[in-house]
């Protein structure tokens, strides 16, 4: 295969997971055929089996790309925010833009069910928990300097309530308690 076909190969592929990482966040994956993440990514269904082994696979790989860009994202407020970067956190995860673009949004709420359904050693249960691990880790690293005892108790505290209030608020849609929700998590993790 010419360099240029390997080059045209990857790059669709990699539309393919970028696009089945947004649908899966928005509706979840049973919702979602391969036909129309092929179709989204303006490839045929008959090309699918030529970059992933099955549909399953696909959202493994999804849900694998959606946390790592969650966790560079997150990293770099670490970076550019130093001791305030958990408050620059706060603001944009527990606030109504991000609870209404789940497409866009952090992979933990959207792939919470599909994880929890998975077989105990599937694909999308092991991408999960890495994916967790990793925005965990994230998350020490935002903890202000000042924090040195249970680091990785805040850490998973916060990621939770934070990944709780998101699901909750979702959930709730147009009702004023989902803002109150974001709101009541935020301003408790930010004392």
């Amino acid at each position: 295969m010419a360099r240029s076909s390997r080059l045209a190969v990857a790059e669709k592929r990699e539309a393919v997971l970028d696009i089945a990482a947004r649908l899966f966040r928005e509706r979840g994956v049973e919702a979602v055929s391969v036909a129309e993440v092929m179709a989204a990514a303006g490839l045929t269904h008959g090309g699918f089996y030529g970059h992933f082994g099955s549909k399953e696979a696909l959202a493994a790989e999804a849900c694998t790309r959606a946390f790592g860009r969650n966790e560079a994202r997150w990293t770099a407020l670490a970076e550019d925010y130093a001791d305030e970067g958990l408050a620059a956190l706060l603001r944009s995860y527990l606030g109504p833009e991000h609870r209404d673009a789940p497409g866009a949004g952090c992979a933990a709420p959207s792939f919470a069910a599909e994880a929890a359904r998975d077989a105990p050693e599937g694909g999308i249960r092991r991408a999960y928990a890495a994916g967790i691990r990793g925005l965990a880790g994230a998350i020490e690293r935002l903890l202000p300097s000042s924090v040195r005892r249970r680091r990785r108790q805040r850490a998973l505290l916060a990621l939770s309530a934070m990944v709780g209030a998101v699901s909750i608020a979702r959930a709730a849609g147009g009702d004023g308690i989902s803002d109150e929700i974001l709101q009541a998590v935020r301003e408790e993790l930010a004392g």
